[in-house]
């Protein structure tokens, strides 16, 4: 049968894992899917989450998927019964939302009636909505503008007051402008990758899920094993400078994890942010998209 498999340079492992052929040796029917060329209708930010990547593992899209931490939530708040893969280590060094050194934006208090410019949908929503939680503010606070493609450049126009940025995405906005730093990821979110499934694949698929896992694995060792390497995986598809992509990976982690305690119950605040703030319509528990022996395999593949 077909395997059919998401993916996107936003989730590094997948990208890299479908250009080195490593899963091909052992599952030949592999069908790769690029997200970018799957239709991604997009929300109302101040209102809504995007829900494409969840809605595409269970309309033929495909069978696995590789994400950030935000979209699984969205999936199950839509009623979509998925199960989690494994998860990164914690990506902290990623990103953090940024604005000019001369604005009046010093901490996140002062983000009230202010355009922010992020990628809607992503880790990045979660980030946000942790921050203005901290400082007592909600979602219709602040004015979300979803504008992953350019956000850049608007930030750089001052479009926006400030931009939740990533990297390799941030590096050149750094050489542009001076910025300061609002609100850093590290101490607030762990900003993970992370791999998904429905639960009918989980079940009814599971020695090719196997070897999907392990092939993730290889793929991570490789790209922290060779960077520069990886870097031009990515390089080549985007045209930014190969130094940019390098530095980006040398900074996350590498190595698949199971899904403990403390991810769980960062998950489970996220989508409770999600439901306070009107952005999903229904309560979930993330617990219930937890496969015990699924989990259990992933830890055996652990260093730790």
């Amino acid at each position: 049968m077909t395997i059919r498999i998401g993916y996107f340079p936003q989730n590094n492992t997948l990208w890299v894992l479908r250009h080195l052929g490593i899963l091909e040796k052992s599952l030949p029917d592999v069908e790769w899917v690029d997200l970018r060329t799957l239709t991604n209708a997009r929300v109302d930010p101040t209102s809504a989450l995007p829900s494409a990547h969840g809605d595409h593992l269970f309309d033929g899209g495909y069978d696995v998927i590789g994400t950030g931490s935000t979209p699984p939530v969205t999936a199950q708040a839509k009623g979509h019964d998925i199960v989690y893969l494994a998860v990164s280590g914690p990506r902290v060094e990623n990103g953090r939302l940024v604005v000019h050194a001369d604005s009046g934006i010093h901490e996140p208090a002062d983000l009230k009636g202010k355009r922010v410019a992020l990628g809607h949908g992503s880790w990045q929503t979660t980030l946000l909505l942790l921050a203005l939680e901290k400082a007592g503010l909600s979602w219709s606070d602040i004015t979300p503008v979803d504008a992953y493609q350019d956000a850049a450049d608007r930030f750089l126009a001052r479009d926006v007051d400030a931009w939740v940025g990533s990297y390799p995405f941030l590096t050149a906005v750094e050489q542009q402008a001076e910025l300061r730093e609002v609100i850093p990821t590290d101490g607030l979110f762990s900003h993970r990758s992370l791999w998904f499934t429905s639960r009918a694949f989980a079940t009814n698929h599971r020695e090719e899920l196997t070897v999907i896992i392990n092939a993730l694995q290889a793929a991570d060792s490789w790209i922290r094993d060779n960077p520069a390497d990886a870097a031009a995986l990515f390089a080549a598809d985007d045209g930014r400078p190969l130094s940019d992509w390098e530095h980006a990976l040398r900074t996350r982690p590498w190595g698949l994890l199971p899904l403990d305690a403390d991810f769980l119950a960062e998950q489970q605040h996220a989508a409770d942010l999600f439901y306070a703030n009107g952005l999903v319509d229904r309560k979930i528990r993330v617990a219930d998209a937890v496969l015990p022996e699924l989990n259990d395999y992933v830890r055996t593949l652990s260093p730790n």
